[in-house]
């Protein structure tokens, strides 16, 4: 099947550091199953110096179709293009990649994420942007909401189009997936976080709940803007600065705990991540991957609220021994139906099952 694939989240090179390859799985898996995928990336020339993202001229990379633009949603975009070949499926996430396909005048499937949900609920895109993606999705002929949380909530806005619309969790590659845990260490149980150290990712709520607690070992991976002030919570916090994938996964293998409460996560691979790695792990309410994580049953759901994190943990060091080992059965057992191949064909069966 030859499928066309538009979305502005995407390396236009492999070196790329800043762009999440989420999306990238996807196509690679699809491209194992025998399809074939050509991509268009769709690039807002303003987005990319605003946000620091490498910069490329308009043309062909590879498989990636670089296309520039200042103002794609009231020009012919086709000028900039070379006339397509014919695709069975074309699939286009992102607003800018959902509103570039509607262009083209193609039916198409509409990838959701949570940057969607804030340009149908923010004020500032009211005026022209909110009636825009409405029509546009309405126009798609299905809508894949990148986790179950993106899809309760569009379901709620739209109800008209819950008969279009499914999940389409990303998945993990199941190399990576171990088979056992370690025992948890009761005399010092080791907590891990990993991200950019921005606001809504709530780092420092993590630290103010480890923060005096006595048998926990705190371990921060990430750097950014608001490091000086996080180091400042508390000076027995060990922090590692941005380490490779590789580098996490092994801190990942060497802790007990991980625990991300951020806010405003399209998904979130680093909890299947920790997950795989045998980590007890803990996620924002009804956010990121709430609806894999369930509370209690394969790891834990907290508000980002320092004391109940603290509970969590506190609740975590008290567990007895088979309870602890069900839940931690539970979570592995939970990451093996998401690995990445299953889940990129899951994409594509619920797309044929709607059309």
């Amino acid at each position: 099947m030859n499928i066309l694939f538009i979305t502005d989240l995407y390396p236009v090179k492999d070196c790329e550091k800043t762009t999440p390859r989420t999306l990238l799985n996807f196509v690679k898996e699809w491209e194992n199953s025998g399809h074939n995928v050509d991509v268009i990336k769709p690039n807002f020339i303003l987005n990319s110096f605003l946000r620091g993202k490498p910069f490329y001229k308009t043309g062909q990379y590879g498989k990636v179709l670089n296309i520039n633009y200042w103002t794609p949603f009231w020009f012919n975009i086709k000028n900039k293009m070379p006339p397509l070949k014919k695709y069975d499926l074309v699939i286009a996430h992102m607003p800018s990649g959902i509103l570039f396909a509607d262009k083209l005048g193609l039916p198409f499937v509409a990838g959701v994420h949570n940057s969607d949900l804030e340009v149908l609920t923010n004020p500032l895109y009211k005026f022209h942007f909110r009636k825009r993606l409405k029509a546009v999705l309405d126009n798609a002929k299905a809508i894949a909401c990148r986790s179950y949380v993106i899809k309760d909530k569009l379901d709620k806005m739209f109800p008209e189009f819950s008969d279009k619309t499914f999940s389409a969790p990303s998945g993990i590659n199941k190399k990576i997936i171990r088979s056992d845990f370690r025992p948890l260490n009761r005399g010092k149980i080791k907590v891990l976080t990993c991200a950019n150290f921005k606001k809504r990712k709530n780092i420092d709520k993590v630290i103010e709940a480890c923060k005096g607690l006595e048998g926990f070992e705190l371990t921060v991976i990430g750097d950014g803007k608001e490091r000086k002030n996080l180091e400042k919570i508390d000076k027995s916090v060990k922090f590692t600065g941005y380490l490779s994938h590789e580098e996490v996964l092994a801190k990942m293998r060497e802790s007990d705990v991980f625990i991300l409460p951020s806010i405003g996560e399209t998904f979130g691979m680093v909890y299947l991540e920790a997950m795989s790695q045998g980590c007890i792990t803990v996620c924002t309410k009804d956010d990121g991957i709430t609806g894999i994580i369930k509370d209690g049953q394969n790891g834990f759901l907290t508000l980002p609220i320092s004391n109940e994190i603290r509970k969590i943990l506190l609740n975590i060091k008290n567990m007895d021994d088979d309870r602890l080992k069900t839940l931690r059965y539970n979570s592995l057992q939970t990451i093996g139906e998401y690995s990445s191949d299953r889940c990129a064909d899951e994409y594509l069966q619920q797309i044929f099952k709607i059309l």
